[in-house]
This record gives C-alpha cells, structure tokens and sequence, in this order.
C-alpha cells in the first residue's frame, strides 16, 4: 500500500463531510450507463450522501466507446464497485477497456483504480491531483471502511499510471477525440474536465453539481473553480455529465454550481473586508436561493467558513 501523508485538519473536515453516511443495506448498488450521446454513456450515481447500499458510489461515472476501446471516466470509490462498474461496461460494449481517467482526487474519482490497473487499463490523471491522492488516499479509505464495512475490502489507493500537465491536453482513441481541461483545480487540486468536441458532451467532474449542494473541502479553491467554469462557458457544450446530480445543461450547471459559488466568494470578500468576523460571516450569508438543493443545511455552513478563510488568504 502507497504510504500516504495525513493532512492535519483534513480528518475532521473529511469526518463531517461524511457525517451523514447511511448504514443501510436494503438495495444492493445498481451501476447502469445510460446513453448520452452517440457512443457516450453515463452512470448516474446517488445524490445522496455514501452509504452501504450504494457502496460509497455516490457519483456519477462516463463511460466513452470507440473502434479502438472502451474509455472510463472516473474509476469508483473501491475496488468491489469498481468490479461492478466493469461489468455493466460489459454490458454496453465487447470493446476492451483501454483507459482510465481520473477526473479529481476525491474517493470516488480513483479509488477503484486498483482494479483497473489488474485488468491491464492505462489509468490518466492530472499531475496536480498526484500529491492530493498521496496525502488524502488513506483518510478517504479509513473514512469508508468505517462506513461500508466489508464493501470496502480489497481496496488499495493506487496512483495513476500516467499524469498529464498543463491546462490543455489532446488524446485521440478510434478517431475519437478527448480533450482534458485543468485549470489549477476546483473542489480538488487535480480537478480535470473530459470534453468529446466531436460529441459536444462534457464529462465536469466536480466542477459542476447539480440537484445537490457542492462541496467546499480544505483543500478546494473557489477562485480557480469559477476560472474552470468559465472553461464550460466557452466551449458551451451540448451535454454536461456533472460530478453529481443529473446529467444537464449549461443553464442548469449556472445556477446549481456558479451562481452559488459566486455568491458565496462575493458576501465573504465584502465580510474580509469590512473585519467581520468569520462566524457572523457565515451566519449572515443569504443562502435561501440554494436551499432547494440537497444538502444544503448540512454543507452551507462548512463551504462559508472555509470560502471565508481563502478569501483571508487571497
């Protein structure tokens, strides 16, 4: 196993991430693609928070098929779902499984690698998300064994096998082409969208949640998560796969994820710097416009303090 840093205070704000974690066993996890666009699929993953009947896989997964192989987009949160997740591939294409991208450093973007990696995929990350897996890989599977128990046996975090730099990369499989877009990362370090120009769909990541309330981590960054946004607007795709929530639209990804984020950055910079203190910050900001979405009570308070703190740092 990798030997993996702890991060100070990551613990306890990983804890309360996942605070609410169900222990329920009453369904077992489901992994179904559904098409998006021609040759493009997507698993849509509970909105929820990780439980034992989704195996911790409360996110969504793509899934792209070619003449040349089969690419996955995100790798699931354990090797046992990652093992399910290989199946129901199986049942979109006999295609073979040729890469693995890791779209963040959150759990369920690549603690299944391990899985894949035996199956002979080549696993691709951003060469930001590196250090963030290596400091954060253990407390994110000491977080899920607590939770799922045995549904989380067998899981290793294991490192891509091959990082990407820069903003901007070009992949081509079968003809089709995969452009990987980072810009200094959003709600991780190694956050890194997949855009299909060809297809006009793009695979966010955790850039963009909808029908859910995003999560700001101590090891987000707001700042550079509205210039990835702005990346989206650009290229105006057809189609977005969120992270999490319902696969959308750009009307839809603006007021679920950039409409809250641009709130929350303007009330905490004017707080900075009025000398408010954090928590009449936090009490003070207008969140009702987002209450609609789920989780919010529980998220909104952690994501302002933490918004407030970088913005102390900026």
């Amino acid at each position: 196993m990798l030997q993996l840093k702890s991060l100070q205070g990551w613990r306890s704000a990983l804890a309360a991430a996942l605070l609410s974690v169900t222990v329920c066993g009453a369904s077992a996890l489901d992994v179904h693609f559904r098409p998006v666009a021609e040759g493009v699929y997507a698993h849509v993953g509970d909105t929820g928070a990780r439980s034992v009947a989704n195996e911790g896989l409360n996110a969504n997964i793509g899934l792209v098929v070619t003449p040349a192989g089969a690419v996955l987009i995100d790798s699931g949160a354990t090797f046992q779902s990652a093992r399910q997740i290989f199946e129901a591939v199986g049942k979109v294409t006999s295609q073979p499984l040729k890469w693995v991208i890791n779209t963040g450093g959150q759990d369920h973007r690549w603690l299944g690698n391990g899985y894949f990696k035996a199956q002979g995929a080549e696993i691709i990350a951003h060469a930001n998300a590196r250090a963030d897996m290596l400091n954060r890989g253990n407390d994110h599977l000491e977080v899920l064994k607590a939770a799922l128990n045995t549904k989380a046996d067998g899981t290793v975090p294991t490192l891509a096998t091959r990082f990407v730099s820069g903003n901007d990369e070009r992949l081509e499989l079968g003809g089709v082409v995969f452009e990987l877009k980072h810009r200094g990362g959003a709600h991780t370090p190694g956050d890194m969208m997949v855009w299909l120009p060809g297809r006009q769909v793009l695979f966010a990541g955790d850039v963009v949640y909808v029908d859910r309330m995003l999560g700001v981590t101590p090891v987000s960054n707001t700042r550079r998560w509205l210039e990835t946004f702005s990346v989206i607007e650009q290229l105006n795709p057809k189609t977005i796969v969120p992270g999490h929530g319902s696969v959308t639209n750009l009307d839809t990804a603006r007021s679920d994820t950039k409409a809250y984020l641009e709130a929350l950055r303007a009330h905490m910079k004017k707080a900075v710097a009025d000398g408010t203190d954090m928590s009449a910050a936090v009490r003070s900001f207008d969140g009702r416009p987002f209450v609609r979405l789920l989780n919010a009570a529980e998220l909104m308070p952690g994501n302002a303090s933490r918004t407030y703190l970088e913005m102390e740092r900026e």
